[in-house]
C-alpha cells in the first residue's frame, strides 16, 4: 500500500518519495542483476545498471501496478542486466577472435572460424521464437524453466522447440556442408 501513495507521489513530482522507493529496492534490484551477471557484472555496472532501472521507473511512473512494483523493478533489471551481458559480448576485440589453442594451425583456425560462422548464420536463420530460445539456451546458458517462465511457455513446449531447432539447424549445416563438394 505504501508503495502505491509513493508512486502517486513521485507522479507528482515528489522527489522524496522517488528516494524512499529507490533506498526500499535497491538492494533488491542489486541482488537480480548480480543473479543474472552470475558474477560477470562488475560493482560499478551494478551500481550504473541499478540506477538505470530507477530512473527507468522515473521515466515510466505510470506503468507500473503499484501491487506489482517489485516484480516490475526485477524485470527491469533482468533485462537491462541481460542487455549490458549481451554488448560486452558484441564489443570483443577483433584480435581476441584469432587467438589460436596451443598446436592450433593457422588453417585450423581458419577453418575453426569457418564452421562458426557456418553455425551463427544457421541459428540466425531460425524463426522466432525458436531462434530465442536456441540462444538463451545454449548461448546465454539458460535453463528451460528459466526460459518457459521469462517467455511465458510451457517447460515441454521450450524441449519441443529446443529439439526441433537442433533438427534444423542439423539438416541446414549438412545442406551447406554437401553445397561445398
Amino acid at each position: 500500500m505504501l508503495d502505491m501513495f509513493a508512486l502517486i507521489a513521485v507522479r507528482r513530482g515528489d522527489d522524496a518519495a522517488l528516494e524512499q522507493l529507490i533506498s526500499k529496492y535497491t538492494p533488491y534490484v542489486t541482488t537480480v542483476i548480480r543473479g543474472v551477471g552470475d558474477g560477470s557484472i562488475t560493482v560499478e555496472d551494478v551500481e550504473e545498471i541499478a540506477s538505470d532501472v530507477f530512473f527507468a521507473l522515473w521515466q515510466n511512473v505510470g506503468k507500473p501496478n503499484p501491487l506489482k512494483l517489485k516484480a516490475y523493478l526485477g524485470q527491469i533489471a533482468r533485462n537491462k542486466a541481460k542487455n549490458r551481458l549481451r554488448s560486452r559480448k558484441e564489443e570483443l576485440p577483433f584480435e581476441d577472435d584469432w587467438i589460436a589453442d596451443e598446436g592450433e594451425t593457422l588453417v585450423d583456425g581458419l577453418t575453426r572460424e569457418s564452421e562458426q560462422n557456418a553455425v551463427k548464420s544457421a541459428v540466425l536463420s531460425l524463426s522466432e521464437p525458436d531462434r530465442e530460445i536456441f540462444l538463451r539456451h545454449y548461448y546465454q546458458l539458460q535453463t528451460v524453466t528459466m526460459i518457459a517462465d521469462e517467455m511465458k511457455m510451457g517447460e515441454s513446449a521450450i524441449k519441443h522447440r529446443l529439439d526441433r531447432g537442433r533438427l534444423k539447424l542439423k539438416a541446414i549445416l549438412i545442406k551447406g556442408g554437401n553445397s561445398n563438394e
